[in-house]
């Protein structure tokens, strides 16, 4: 089995870092920032093997120079060339080995045109960069909302056990919007509570479970009753059409 911990970087940023059951080889997960990561490697004995991008924001990518210069290594990501450093470019339904799994991409544009996300069904992994977040999903900064929409369509067809790494610790606040579009939403209110207390804690609420976000995630609910007519009543939007649904919760979100 793969182990997954998080690196804290910048002031809300998870870099995630993958390690086999009896080995010391570790793969990094969108590097903002290269010295958390050897920090993080020469404390546990590790020996970084590689390095997965899902995007090319800097926050999720600035650490790659570092690394490199320190351990040559192989760096999966995306079709984009801005993106210098990556020496292995992926697009949808490629498949990569790393750490002995087997890791499936999956093209999920929307946050920006380039982003990717890799999904392994053996371990039940799915690390979405800024897609899909936990409890909410990220900015259209390239996108439109149906290519959004469509891209954590996606996603959300996953099996219910996978565990949603993603790329940022905004739990709370996506959690306080998600309150005020779902009020009433019983599987929400236990969330928040739940979620809360881990931050009381200062623990991560990342991972989460994609049958939870499910279930309480309004950007995976758009179909739902229970979003969809808060939203027309609130945007005067057709309830029937998710696409419009989406666009009108991500525009309030934009502005909460």
């Amino acid at each position: 089995m793969i182990a997954v911990t998080p690196i804290k970087a910048f002031s809300d940023n998870y870099i995630w870092c993958l390690q086999a059951s009896g080995s010391q080889d570790a793969v990094i997960v969108d590097p903002g920032d290269g010295q958390p990561v050897l920090s993080a490697l020469s404390a546990g004995g590790l020996t970084l093997a590689g390095i997965l991008i899902t995007h090319h924001h800097f926050d999720h990518t600035g650490g790659l120079e570092l690394l490199l210069e320190h351990t040559e290594v192989p760096v999966w990501g995306p079709h984009n060339p801005a993106i210098g450093q990556i020496s292995v470019r992926l697009g949808d339904g490629d498949r990569v080995r790393v750490l002995g799994a087997e890791f499936e991409v999956i093209e999920v544009p929307g946050h920006t045109l380039d982003h990717i996300a890799f999904f392994s069904a053996e371990q039940s992994l799915l690390f979405c960069g800024d897609t899909l977040f936990t409890g909410g999903c990220g900015r259209l900064f390239e996108g439109d909302a149906a290519t959004m929409y469509r891209s954590l369509g996606r996603l959300a067809a996953l099996p219910d056990a996978t565990r949603v790494y993603c790329g940022h610790e905004y739990t709370m606040a996506n959690l306080a919007f998600a309150e005020a579009v779902e009020p009433e939403n019983a599987t929400l209110s236990a969330r928040i509570s739940a979620d809360g207390r881990s931050r009381e804690q200062d623990l991560p609420t990342v991972p989460s479970v994609l049958s939870l976000e499910r279930a309480t995630n309004p950007f995976l609910r758009c179909a739902e009753a229970s979003v969809a007519n808060h939203m027309q009543a609130r945007d005067s939007i057709d309830p029937e059409d998710p696409v419009a649904v989406f666009a009108a919760v991500r525009g309030w979100k934009d502005n909460f």
